[in-house]
């Protein structure tokens, strides 16, 4: 087995006893942008904390490659997956030289000034970021885009073969969640990262996911790729959404057209024209 593949055996995941996500057998491949999509509440997020170790399992295993998550000790994990939380949060007056020093922490001695290592990572970072030019000004000082790469290039820094990030597109414009999306794609490719992440936006997982994984009510109703997965039906019952499923017209992936809009306007023109 791949020592950047995933996988989860008899998965119980809950709050104070009470499971909210219990799965068999599922597995995210290595090399590959896999995303968990749902509706708000059905259990993504936990999902990804779990497969980090950031939230307690309640029965089951979670495998990455060879190590067992269980047996496996906090700073072991920290070198081999990195985890970006949905709202990450650093003292404004933070650079983001330092900010992105911080994901060196599974690396580094306690007390001890960083090493050339430390800051060849660190610089590596900030250029797969684009975001050199920054590497003085403070957090504070950053717009929503910038302030995002900076937090993607520490997890960078962590230099892990596997990176989980929940909601990164989060409070960005449409402009700035595909800069970023795009830059995600070509960590991919040029690095071979294994990527995991929550998105909400069905067409931009639909372009950038090789490996979808769907879930309602804390469990997996489907996976797999894009083509292979995704029907009308399925999102009628997942998200409760009457959509068409159409090939993109430029890229090799599937397209969806939401009709419950369309319908809607239609009921009300009809509404109108016999009053």
């Amino acid at each position: 087995m791949n020592n950047h593949t995933i996988r989860a055996t008899d998965l119980k995941v809950g709050y104070r006893g009470t499971p909210l996500i219990e799965e068999a057998l599922f597995t995210i491949p290595a090399g590959c942008i896999t995303v968990l999509l749902g509706a708000n509440g059905c259990g993504k997020s936990t999902l990804l904390k779990s497969l980090a170790g950031l939230h307690p399992l309640q029965g089951g295993q979670v495998w990455i490659g060879d190590w067992q998550q269980s047996a496996t000790s906090a700073r072991q994990m920290a070198r081999r997956l990195a985890f970006l939380p949905q709202h990450p949060t650093a003292p404004d007056t933070l650079t983001v030289e330092e900010l992105v020093m911080m994901g060196r922490y599974p690396h580094r001695r306690a007390l001890l000034p960083p090493s050339t290592k430390d800051r060849t990572a660190v610089a590596e970072a900030l250029k797969q970021t684009k975001i050199q030019d920054l590497a003085k000004r403070s957090i504070g000082a950053l717009s929503g885009g910038q302030r995002q790469r900076a937090w993607l290039a520490m997890v960078l820094a962590q230099e892990t073969d596997i990176l989980m990030l929940d909601e990164p597109t989060s409070y960005l414009d449409l402009s700035h969640q595909y800069d970023l999306l795009n830059l995600i794609r070509q960590l991919n490719l040029d690095h071979g990262k294994t990527l995991v992440l929550v998105l909400h936006d069905l067409n931009q997982a639909f372009e950038f996911a090789d490996h979808l994984i769907y879930m309602k009510k804390g469990k997996i109703m489907a996976q797999g790729s894009p083509t292979e997965t995704v029907t009308p039906a399925l999102i009628e019952d997942i998200f409760d959404l009457s959509c068409d499923i159409l090939p993109h017209p430029q890229a090799s992936c599937p397209l969806l057209i939401p009709l419950a809009n369309r319908h809607g306007m239609l009921r009300s023109v009809t509404k109108l024209e016999t009053v």
